[in-house]
């Protein structure tokens, strides 16, 4: 017979408490995005009436969407985030499943060393001037691969990567040899499919670094065509001329605009990817942390 423990006065106060806070909490969380989500749609008409501030909008009107997408900057700065954010984790989840993988094998020859050296990056690092030589040197300037190749491995997601591969079972990988798989089958067809938690785990993270790249961008990348969308929406932020920055022919219906409105849609337009993508990766997400913190 099992006995269930009622909760006291005291518990269920402090539950009441706890769920008022994080209610707060999380109302303070996701005004700030809601307030930019209703400036973006908002009338200029009602925008003027209400002081620059509107909770909810009377009228609903998507002229600012429409144009930053018929602009000639905006389009062209998400096609380049996408492709970098896309193209950039894949090299970065190929190099780090590369790296890990041999990492994780106990008996490979000079295997603490070369851990040492990749831990050490974590705590001391060249600098920003050796790494702008490097990639001027390299001839990366203006390129997209600038904004790759410098953090094409992260060495705390590729501790994690091999963590989670030394967790795997070692029976799967000795079956596979016996089947004649060498180590690059092995990986591939045997550890890869067992691996996607930690690739999804790891590949958001990498993909949310492309997509919010700013820093990098501003050092290497001087053409606008190659800008990210980062760059360009900081660059609307500050200018007081956003028709001039979103390089639209008709600057007529830019004035009949208000700026901010045109920046908050902008903003939408930048996070609504990420938005949308991670419910769909939250599961993957959740269990490649907890999977990956186990050490076999």
């Amino acid at each position: 017979m099992s006995l269930v423990v009622q909760p006291t006065k005291k518990d269920r106060m402090i539950d009441t408490v706890l769920i008022i806070l994080l209610s707060l909490f999380g109302l303070a969380t996701l005004f700030p995005l809601y307030y930019v989500v209703v400036m973006s749609i908002t009338p200029f008409i009602e925008v003027i009436e209400n002081g620059g501030f509107v909770l909810w909008p009377q009228n609903v009107t998507f002229d600012a969407y429409k144009q930053i997408m018929s602009s000639a900057r905006i389009p062209r700065a998400l096609g380049v985030t996408v492709i970098l954010a896309i193209g950039g984790t894949l090299l970065n989840l190929l190099v780090t499943m590369l790296l890990a993988y041999p990492l994780s094998k106990k008996m490979i020859p000079g295997r603490n060393a070369v851990l040492f050296m990749i831990v050490f990056t974590m705590l001391f690092s060249g600098g920003l001037i050796p790494l702008y030589l490097i990639v001027n040197a390299l001839g990366l300037n203006n390129t997209l691969f600038a904004l790759v190749i410098p953090g094409l491995v992260s060495a705390f997601n590729m501790l994690i990567m091999k963590s989670y591969f030394e967790g795997l079972p070692e029976e799967v990988e000795e079956a596979a040899r016996m089947d004649g798989c060498g180590e690059l089958r092995t990986l591939f067809k045997i550890i890869i499919p067992l691996s996607m938690p930690i690739l999804a785990t790891l590949g958001l993270f990498y993909a949310i670094n492309h997509w919010n790249t700013y820093f990098h961008a501003i050092m290497f990348i001087t053409d606008k065509e190659l800008q990210p969308i980062q760059v360009v929406l900081r660059s609307m932020i500050v200018s007081p001329n956003v028709g001039s920055e979103l390089q639209l022919t008709n600057q007529f219906q830019v004035q009949r605009l208000p700026p901010e409105t045109v920046k908050m849609a902008t903003v939408v337009v930048t996070i609504f990817p990420i938005i949308v993508l991670y419910p769909f990766l939250q599961k993957h997400f959740m269990r490649g942390f907890l999977l990956g913190s186990i050490k076999g």
